[in-house]
């Protein structure tokens, strides 16, 4: 089934985004990655759109079997489309929880939402451990959701959907936390010359004050 563009681009912008989070780390986040559970070969496989794997480093692979592979992702993402948001948030919770993800958050970025009239875009589970299933967890005024297992609130944003520190700080993908630095690096070069040029209109204003004194201020 093909993806409309607003899909396709909010999944490959949150990858870049938890990519960068996870820099320097054992992390993998996958996109649309298979994961299998048990070694029946007829089993029809979770396919998330996207995956993050705490502790393990990525690799390339046709497919991820739970146990094998490594752990269950602690957190999955799924984007709503026509053709799934109804089992993405009436199915998709147990599944995951059977599997052992412990966050779980689907994002309706479509306008408009795919469920008419609905107030939210965005919904997470959190699983409980001892039922093995998924409680839901309650939204912010803003609609907001807090991910432990990422240390981010998820926002929902129209066709984005936004992390941030719990500053309210941005995170940003790799190619908008350059973008920032260098924007910096302008800015305090920029500082710099005109406090260069402050100094020397001082000095300036110096000299002259001492030459009106009959002093040469090259001989002090």
């Amino acid at each position: 089934m093909g993806e409309t563009s607003v899909h396709a681009y909010l999944v490959h912008y949150l990858v870049e985004v938890l990519r960068w989070h996870f820099r320097g780390q054992m992390c993998a986040v996958y996109e649309n990655l298979n994961f299998y559970q048990t070694s029946d070969a007829k089993e029809y496989p979770l396919a998330p759109d996207i995956a993050v794997i705490k502790g393990v480093e990525f690799k390339h692979l046709r497919s991820w079997k739970v146990g094998k592979s490594g752990p269950a992702p602690q957190v999955v993402f799924e984007i709503a489309s026509e053709e799934t948001w109804k089992k993405d948030l009436d199915e998709k919770p147990m599944k995951y929880a059977l599997m052992g993800v412990k966050e779980y958050f689907a994002y309706d970025p479509n306008e408009p939402p795919l469920r008419r009239g609905a107030s939210r875009r965005l919904f997470g589970w959190q699983i409980d451990k001892e039922r093995r299933e998924m409680r839901e967890m309650p939204p912010g005024t803003d609609g907001r959701l807090w991910s432990p297992s990422l240390e981010s609130f998820l926002i929902p944003d129209m066709e984005y959907l936004r992390l941030t520190e719990q500053n309210g700080q941005p995170r940003p993908t790799e190619a908008e936390a350059e973008a920032a630095a260098r924007k910096a690096e302008a800015e305090a070069r920029r500082v710099e010359v005109r406090r260069a040029e402050a100094e020397a209109k001082r000095a300036e204003v110096l000299a002259e004050k001492l030459r009106s004194l009959g002093i040469d201020p090259d001989n002090i």
